[in-house]
């Protein structure tokens, strides 16, 4: 869990909210103070510019969708058994935390779109994201089809498409419900189905 002292949470949120109400480029600081309740001079106590207070932003967001995976376990042998379940049980966590979270939902998927995000992407520090990254090196190893695969590729088209998805739905174009749910989930595995094939064991040859 992230925790921040409070009034900068409190600015943090309202960039957040403020973003999903002006859009990324429309909002301003003004905006931001007037939601978090204070003026913009205590703004600029915490924060520079608008631009480190956007990235600040992000960074929040970006370590409570990781936080979500410090929480999943991923038993191997489940994995083998049930590849597509188990990425099912651990695909709904995420995808259900940015339905129930449409300011940051909205927020994400403008900055990640926005063209600032691919120069930040080069430099930000994914470490909160461990958990995840052992999670993919297991999926790696048990299914060894899944290293032909661009990695960028394959987890942006997972990640990226899942908050793209959710957007939809906190935006009421989908409906929030199973129907739904299951369906994107559906969309999202069946391009990674294929790779999700254990190593066969080479036969010995006779003498």
């Amino acid at each position: 869990m992230v925790i921040l002292d409070d009034t900068k949470n409190r600015i943090i949120s309202a960039a957040i909210k403020a973003v999903r109400q002006y859009g990324l480029e429309g909002v301003r600081i003004q905006n931001v103070s007037d939601l978090a309740g204070i003026s913009p001079g205590a703004l600029y106590r915490y924060f520079d510019s608008k631009e480190e207070l956007i990235l600040a932003c992000f960074t929040y967001v970006d370590r409570q969708a990781a936080a979500i995976f410090e929480h999943l376990e991923l038993k191997p042998l489940t994995l083998l058994i049930d590849p597509v379940g188990a990425v099912k049980r651990l695909w709904q966590p995420y995808f259900r935390f940015w339905v129930a979270h449409p300011d940051e939902t909205v927020f994400y998927h403008r900055f990640r779109d926005s063209a600032s995000f691919p120069k930040y992407d080069k430099s930000r520090d994914i470490s909160y994201f461990e958990n995840f990254i052992g999670i993919v090196q297991t999926f790696k190893k048990l299914f060894p089809d899944l290293n032909r695969i661009n990695q960028d590729l394959l987890w942006l088209h997972v990640l990226t498409s899942t908050v793209m998805y959710a957007k939809y739905v906190v935006e009421g174009i989908l409906p929030d419900d199973q129907e739904t749910e299951e369906m994107i989930f559906q969309l999202l595995i069946t391009g990674l189905s294929g790779y999700l094939k254990p190593e066969k064991k080479k036969k010995r040859e006779n003498i």
